[in-house]
């Protein structure tokens, strides 16, 4: 697989540190092409100086033209993983419900829209997206994080069920815990949850090239959520039972 990336064009959105950031340099290793993008610039262009790529900053929604042009054209795999994690209920401001929505799962339909047509045409294309374990399952304390999760596990389920006998592959990323800003940023939630059986940015990179390898959809950088996926769907209620006493203890460490 190393051999076979070799030249090919690369685009991860969100790239400007934690998974992102790994996922580039790994690309970038194993003699890709790559263009990083972030929202902020000057993290882009330091993660793109470092491993010899193309900075091209702004919003994950709209990069596709430019990222295209900086590739001379061509792009063949498309890392969507810019995201935001989103806390709060339903009480949450509609706002934050809005770009949650956004930037979790209409970035990722945007790209796809731009990019199928071609990918189509030849009969190739790889689309990787950074879903999270909370897609799979949910999160407790993040409705709007936890929903829009579960939009960007449907759409790139929705993409290989559809467009895999064309030959465009796609692989959902879901890991738990990751040592990055968003895991400190989930506050206690995070803390009880995830912050346990966290991993590094580069064991989820190590994660999607041995899936890669194997051409597997579901990426589980965390071996154990197919266990939790499994018993969420044999047995729901004991699950959410189980879901609610963490919820317990997290109202209790909040008081």
């Amino acid at each position: 697989m190393v051999d076979s990336l070799r030249g090919t064009g690369v685009v991860v959105t969100g790239a400007g540190g934690g998974i992102g950031a790994a996922l580039a340099r790994r690309f970038a290793a194993s003699g890709a092409r790559v263009v990083v993008n972030d929202l902020d610039a000057g993290k882009a262009k330091a993660v793109a100086d470092e491993i010899g790529a193309r900075a091209v900053p702004g919003d994950a929604s709209g990069i596709v033209a430019e990222a295209l042009d900086a590739l001379d054209g061509s792009i063949d795999v498309y890392c969507a993983n810019a995201g935001l994690a989103s806390g709060g209920t339903e009480d949450a401001d509609e706002q934050i419900w809005a770009d949650a929505w956004d930037v979790n799962v209409m970035a990722h339909v945007r790209a796809a829209k731009a990019l199928l047509p071609g990918w189509l045409e030849r009969g190739s294309g790889r689309f990787v997206s950074t879903v999270s374990a909370a897609g799979l399952l949910t999160m407790v304390g993040a409705a709007p994080y936890s929903v829009t999760k579960h939009g960007a596990y449907a759409f790139a389920e929705w993409l290989s069920l559809t467009y895999r006998h064309r030959g465009i592959k796609v692989h959902a990323i879901c890991p738990q815990g990751v040592r990055t800003d968003m895991l400190t940023a989930a506050g206690s939630a995070g803390e009880l949850v995830l912050a346990p059986t966290a991993i590094e940015p580069e064991d989820v990179a190590d994660a999607l090239f041995a899936g890669i390898e194997e051409d597997r959809f579901l990426i589980l950088p965390h071996p154990e959520v197919a266990g939790y996926y499994a018993a969420r769907a044999a047995a729901p209620d004991r699950w959410l039972s189980n879901m609610n006493h963490i919820q317990q203890k997290m109202e209790a460490a909040q008081q």
